[in-house]
């Protein structure tokens, strides 16, 4: 089916709804069902039905006993060819600052207005450590990583408030919050600096630590500083 936008432009609209589909089961904590996906979109689930069928034929979409909804393994080979490069070269990266700041380090990229998790690394020797899952999105505006993807995207359009908070960041060098996307955990990102069109930022999420937020950023910082090297 095609539908005729007012701006004359074709788009699919079936396309369009099973991209919602994956968008709905990624970001969902749990398997969610034919009549869960169908209320979501606003869909008869004959249609929702139809679509996770043709997803489920490419492997994008997968299916237990009770015929329940999950991200296929599909969309990891899809996901493979996203940013390979940043991701190839992040990883070493975020392994080594996890490793020295007993935190988990993650590198986010900026995705219509959002910041999305592209990879995550956990510390192997400590307690209580936070999870990072790839495929994470927030606005922009909450958390340390998207304010330091906006000192490289620029505020335009954004409250006085994000204004200041990104003009701090810049003057600083990195970004911190607290708080604000998870309840209870902080987090200092720094964004990295290339001539890649990724707009990318490397961050860390914990729960309390004794480091300063100077120190944690100083190590983000050079951890920022090789991977925008290697890719730009």
């Amino acid at each position: 089916m095609v539908e005729r936008a007012k701006n004359d432009g074709a788009r699919s609209q079936t396309l369009s709804r099973g991209i919602q589909v994956l968008e709905v089961l990624a970001a969902a904590d749990r398997p969610r069902t034919i009549d869960e996906l169908a209320a979501e979109l606003g869909v008869h689930r004959s249609i929702v039905y139809r679509i996770v069928r043709t997803l489920e034929d490419h492997r994008l979409v997968a299916r237990d006993s009770a015929g329940r909804c999950a991200p296929g393994a599909g969309l990891a080979v899809l996901a493979h060819g996203v940013s390979r490069d940043l991701q190839s070269v992040a990883v070493p990266e975020l392994a080594a600052v996890a490793a020295d700041l007993r935190m988990t380090c993650f590198v986010v990229v900026h995705d219509h207005g959002e910041c999305i998790t592209l990879a995550s690394v956990e510390p192997r020797r400590a307690a209580g450590t936070v999870a990072e899952h790839p495929g994470t999105r927030h606005p922009l505006e909450q958390g340390a990583p998207g304010v330091a993807l906006l000192t490289l995207l620029g505020t335009e359009g954004m409250g006085a408030d994000v204004v200041e908070r990104v003009a701090q960041a810049r003057q600083q060098g990195y970004a911190t919050s607290h708080d604000e996307v998870i309840p209870g955990l902080s987090s200092v990102a720094v964004p990295i600096a290339s001539r890649a069109p990724t707009c990318a930022a490397v961050a860390v999420v914990y729960v309390s630590s004794d480091r300063s937020p100077e120190d944690v950023a100083e190590r983000l910082q050079a951890a920022a500083n090789a991977i925008g090297a290697q890719i730009g």
